[in-house]
C-alpha cells in the first residue's frame, strides 16, 4: 500500500500543529487560540483513524505516525502547560515516566522484528482524555466560575487519562514480554 494515503496526511497535518501549539502557547500566551490548535489535533486524533477504517487505507506509516503524533502533542502540551504553570511538574514526569517504562519494550520488539504494538482501547481512551483534560487547563483562567469549572474539568480528564495512559502502558509491555517469552521459550 501506498504510505501517502488520506489518513497519513492527516496525521502529517496534525503533526505540523506541535510547533504552531508551542508558539501560541509560550510565545503569544494566546491561551485560547492555543486550545483550539489542541481541540483540532484532538479530533484529526479520532478523523484519522476513523479515515482509515472507512477507505481501507490502514498502512504501516499510519500504525507508527499516529502514536508518534499522539505522543509528540502530549510532551509539546505538557512542556507548553507546565511552563506556563498550569500544571504542576510531578505531573510531567508521572506521563513522562510511562514512555521511559516503554523504551524498554523496543528491543523486545526489534528481537520480534516488530517496531510497535497495535493500538488498544484503553490507549486511545487515555489519549482521548489527555487530549481534552491539557486544552481545558488553558481556559481554566477564564473570568468569572467559568474558569474554575473548567479547571476542574481540566483536573479529572489528566487524572482520569493519566491512570489509562499508565493503565495502557503496563499492558503494553506485559504483551511486548509474552510475545517475546512465547517466541523465545526457555527450556
Amino acid at each position: 500500500m501506498r504510505p501517502w494515503t488520506v489518513p497519513n496526511a492527516i496525521s502529517f497535518l496534525r503533526l505540523l500543529g506541535i510547533p504552531l501549539f508551542l508558539w501560541l502557547v509560550l510565545v503569544q500566551e494566546a491561551d485560547v487560540a492555543a486550545f483550539v490548535v489542541l481541540v483540532v489535533a484532538g479530533v484529526t486524533d479520532w478523523l484519522d483513524g476513523y479515515a482509515a477504517r472507512a477507505l481501507n487505507q490502514r498502512s504501516r506509516l499510519g500504525e507508527l505516525l499516529d502514536p508518534l503524533a499522539d505522543r509528540l502533542y502530549i510532551a509539546a502540551t505538557l512542556i507548553g502547560l507546565a511552563v506556563r504553570d498550569f500544571i504542576p511538574w510531578w505531573l510531567v514526569v508521572l506521563i513522562a515516566a510511562r514512555d521511559v517504562l516503554l523504551l524498554f519494550t523496543v528491543p523486545m520488539l526489534r528481537r520480534l522484528h516488530r517496531a510497535a504494538l497495535p493500538v488498544t482501547y484503553v490507549g486511545k481512551s487515555a489519549t482521548f482524555a489527555l487530549f481534552w483534560g491539557f486544552p481545558l487547563f488553558l481556559l481554566s483562567g477564564l473570568p468569572d466560575s467559568a474558569g474554575p469549572i473548567l479547571g476542574a474539568a481540566a483536573w479529572a480528564f489528566a487524572l482520569w487519562g493519566t491512570y489509562m495512559y499508565w493503565w495502557a502502558g503496563l499492558r503494553y509491555f506485559h504483551i511486548a514480554r509474552t510475545l517475546l517469552n512465547n517466541a523465545h521459550p526457555t527450556r
